[in-house]
C-alpha cells in the first residue's frame, strides 16, 4: 500500500494535465474508432488495424473503454495510467521477493521504479498507455514464470504462454521477454549452471548445464514465447512498415546507427543516474557523432560489461547489466523506426536491471562489512525522496501542448518535430503567423520533413503563394513513406492546381492520390466536377453515384442530380436525389449555393 500511496502522490499535478498534441490526437482526441466506444466494430478494427504504425489491440481497446467512461475529459485516462504504474510496481515487488527471498531489497527496487522521473513519459503521457498496460501483464507473465519454475507443470507453462500473448496485445516492446527467462534462470532462481570445458587441444568452451535437468529444458520450454515473439516481430515490422515509421538506411546510414546505439546506451546510464533534462523527443542526429564521444561511450559499456563478468559470483550484477543491454535491444535504433535517438519511455522495462545492481550492490557492500542496515534507511530514504520530487515536477511538463513543446524546444537542438508540434498548437490557436515561423524552423531543420512541408503548403496556399505552396506538397508527397499520407499530398496538388486553373494537372494528382487511397469520396467528387465541367457528364454520375455510396451528404446529392439531368433522360432519379438531400439537409438554399459554386454557377 506504501508503494501505490508514493505514486499516488508524486503523480497528483497529472489530475489538471490536458491532452498533448503528441500523438493523444492520434490515439484519442481525433480517432473516430476510439471515440465509437465499446462496440463490435471497434474491436474488429483494433485487432485488423496497423494504425498509428503499431498493432496493439488491447491499447486500442482499452482507450474506447476510457472513452466510454470519460469522454474526452483527460482526468480519466491520466489517473487510470497513474493506477496501473502503482500496481506495476507492487507486481515488481511481488515479484523480486519471491523470486530472492529479500524483502527490503524488493521494496527499493520497486520504489525506485515507482518514482524515477524517467518514467513520467509513460504514466502522463495519455497516448502511452501502451506501456503501462503491457507492463503489467508482462510482469505477470514473469510471476507466472517463477511459479512454474517452482513445480514444472503444462498447466503452469501454459499461463505463462498466455499472459505473455496478452502483454505482446498491449505493446511488442515486451518482445524480449523469453530471453529475459534466461537470465533469470541464472539468477535469482538459480536453475542453470555456467561452466568452462577444455577441448582435446585445451581450448576452453561455456557449457550451460541446468540444475537436476537437462538443459535442453531451458530451451524447450520457452519455444512457444519465442514463437510468439518471432510472430511479434514480423507483425510490428509490417505495422510499422505500413505507417511509414521505419527509417531506411538514406536517411539514418548503418555507421550512424550503430554510434546511436553506442551512446544511446551510455546517455541512458547516465539519465538512470542523474535524470534531469528529461524532454519527450530526443531528435535522432543526421550526422556522425565526434569519434570521441563514440570512444567514451564504447568503453564505459566495455568497462561495465568487463566488471560484471569479472563479479560473475555476485550474479545479479550480470543479470541487471544483461537485462538492461537486451531489453533495449528492439528499441536502441539498428532498426529505426520514428525520429528519435533515445526515449524515456523505452527505460521503463530496462532500468528494472539497473535498479536491481545497484540495490543488490550496496546492500551486499553493507553486509560485507558488517555494517547495520539501518545505516542504509536515512540515504535510501533521501533518495526516493529526491526522486519523488523530480518526477512530480516532471508531471507537469506535460501539463499543456503549449508548455510541453516550448520545453522540449528549450532543452534539445535542432528538434524538427518540437517546431512542427508548436506550429500545430499556434494554428489552433490562430496565431498563423507564429505557427507559420515555427513550421518554417521545422523545415530549415529538416528540408525533406513530409509533415513540416505539407503544413507550409497548407500555410502558402492560404496566404495565396500557390506556386510556392506546390512545391511543398509535392516535397511532401514524395519524401513520405505513408501511403495515407502521400495521398493527402496528392489531394493537395490536385486542389493547388485547380486554384491555378490547370485543370489536367488537378486531375492527374486527384486520380494518383485515388490509388493510393480509393475510399475518398471529396476527391471523387472533385473529380466528377472537373469531368463535368470538362463536358462528360456520364463520367461525373458513375464519380458521383460512388462518392455518394461511401458518404452521401447534401451538396453531393445535388451534384449527382445536376449530372444526371445533364447527361439528360434521368429527371425522375434527379428529382429523387434532389428530395433526398431535402431530407437530410440542414441548410438546402446553402446546398444548393454551394453545389452551383463548385459547378461554376453564379
Amino acid at each position: 500500500m506504501g508503494l501505490m500511496a508514493a505514486v499516488i502522490v508524486c503523480y497528483i499535478p497529472v489530475a489538471h494535465n490536458a491532452f498533448v498534441s503528441y500523438d493523444d490526437d492520434v490515439y484519442i482526441t481525433e480517432n473516430p474508432h476510439v471515440m465509437a466506444g465499446m462496440k463490435w466494430a471497434t474491436v474488429k478494427w483494433a485487432f485488423t488495424s496497423f494504425d498509428a504504425a503499431n498493432w496493439h489491440p488491447l491499447t486500442w481497446l482499452s482507450h474506447a473503454l476510457d472513452y466510454q467512461l470519460f469522454g474526452l475529459n483527460p482526468a480519466g485516462p491520466h489517473w487510470e495510467n497513474v493506477l496501473l504504474h502503482a500496481v506495476n510496481a507492487v507486481l515488481l515487488f511481488l515479484l523480486l521477493q519471491n523470486a530472492t527471498g529479500f524483502r527490503w531489497r524488493s521494496v527499493m527496487v520497486a520504489a525506485l521504479f515507482a518514482l524515477h522521473p524517467i518514467n513520467v513519459e509513460s504514466v502522463a503521457w495519455a497516448a502511452e498507455r501502451k506501456n503501462v498496460l503491457s507492463m503489467m501483464f508482462f510482469l505477470l507473465t514473469l510471476y507466472a514464470y517463477v511459479w512454474y519454475t517452482r513445480e514444472p507443470s503444462r498447466l503452469r507453462l501454459a499461463s505463462v504462454t498466455g499472459l505473455f500473448a496478452v502483454a505482446l496485445l498491449a505493446k511488442p516492446q515486451v518482445i524480449t521477454l523469453p530471453f529475459l527467462l534466461f537470465l533469470l534462470d541464472y539468477w535469482p532462481l538459480q536453475r542453470v549452471e555456467l561452466g568452462f570445458t577444455r577441448d582435446e587441444g585445451g581450448k576452453p568452451h561455456l557449457e550451460v548445464r541446468g540444475k537436476d535437468f537437462p538443459a535442453g529444458r531451458l530451451v524447450w520450454e520457452k519455444a512457444p514465447l519465442l514463437l510468439l515473439s518471432a510472430i511479434s516481430a514480423v507483425v510490428t515490422m509490417l505495422a510499422q512498415t505500413a505507417g511509414g515509421a521505419v527509417k531506411d538506411l538514406s536517411r539514418y546510414g548503418f555507421l550512424l546507427r550503430m554510434e546511436v546505439a553506442v551512446i544511446g546506451y551510455a546517455r541512458y546510464v547516465g539519465k538512470a543516474f542523474w535524470p534531469s533534462r528529461l524532454v519527450a523527443m530526443y531528435p535522432h542526429p543526421t550526422r556522425l557523432y565526434p569519434a570521441w564521444q563514440v570512444a567514451a561511450a564504447a568503453l564505459l559499456l566495455l568497462f561495465i560489461t568487463a566488471l560484471v563478468l569479472y563479479k560473475r559470483d555476485q550474479r545479479y550484477l550480470t543479470v541487471g547489466w544483461f537485462w538492461f543491454l537486451g531489453s533495449l535491444v528492439p528499441m536502441i535504433g539498428l532498426v529505426q523506426a520514428g525520429a528519435q535517438s533515445i526515449a524515456d519511455r523505452y527505460a521503463y522495462i530496462s532500468f528494472i536491471g539497473l535498479f536491481v545492481m545497484v540495490v543488490w550492490l550496496v546492500a551486499d557492500a553493507f553486509g560485507s562489512r558488517k555494517i547495520s542496515a539501518r545505516w542504509l534507511v536515512i540515504p535510501a530514504v533521501a533518495c526516493l525522496l529526491v526522486l519523488g520530487i523530480l518526477t512530480s515536477r516532471q508531471v507537469r511538463y506535460w501539463h499543456d501542448s503549449e508548455s510541453f513543446w516550448r520545453r522540449t524546444l528549450a532543452l534539445t537542438e535542432g528538434n524538427y518535430m518540437a517546431h512542427r508540434g508548436l506550429a500545430v498548437v499556434f494554428h489552433k490557436q490562430g496565431k498563423n503567423q507564429l505557427a507559420f515561423e515555427e513550421t518554417r524552423a521545422d523545415v530549415a531543420v529538416w528540408p525533406e520533413d513530409p509533415v513540416g512541408n505539407m503544413l507550409l503548403g497548407e500555410f502558402e496556399g492560404g496566404g495565396g503563394n500557390l506556386a510556392a505552396a506546390l512545391e511543398h506538397f509535392q516535397m511532401a508527397a514524395n519524401h513520405t513513406h505513408n501511403p495515407e499520407f502521400q495521398a493527402q499530398a496528392l489531394a493537395a496538388q490536385g486542389y493547388t492546381y485547380r486554384k491555378m486553373g490547370e485543370t489536367a494537372k488537378a486531375k492527374q494528382a486527384f486520380e494518383a492520390s485515388l490509388q493510393l487511397l480509393p475510399n475518398q469520396p471529396v476527391i471523387l467528387v472533385q473529380l466528377g466536377i472537373i469531368d463535368q465541367l470538362g463536358g462528360d457528364p456520364h463520367m461525373a454520375v458513375v464519380l458521383f453515384a460512388r462518392a455518394m455510396r461511401m458518404q452521401p451528404t447534401d451538396v453531393g446529392l445535388l451534384l449527382l442530380a445536376n449530372a444526371l439531368i445533364e447527361e439528360g433522360g434521368h429527371q425522375k432519379e434527379a428529382d429523387a436525389l434532389v428530395e433526398r438531400a431535402t431530407n437530410m439537409s440542414k441548410d438546402i438554399d446553402a446546398a444548393e449555393k454551394q453545389a452551383k459554386s463548385l459547378l461554376g454557377e453564379q
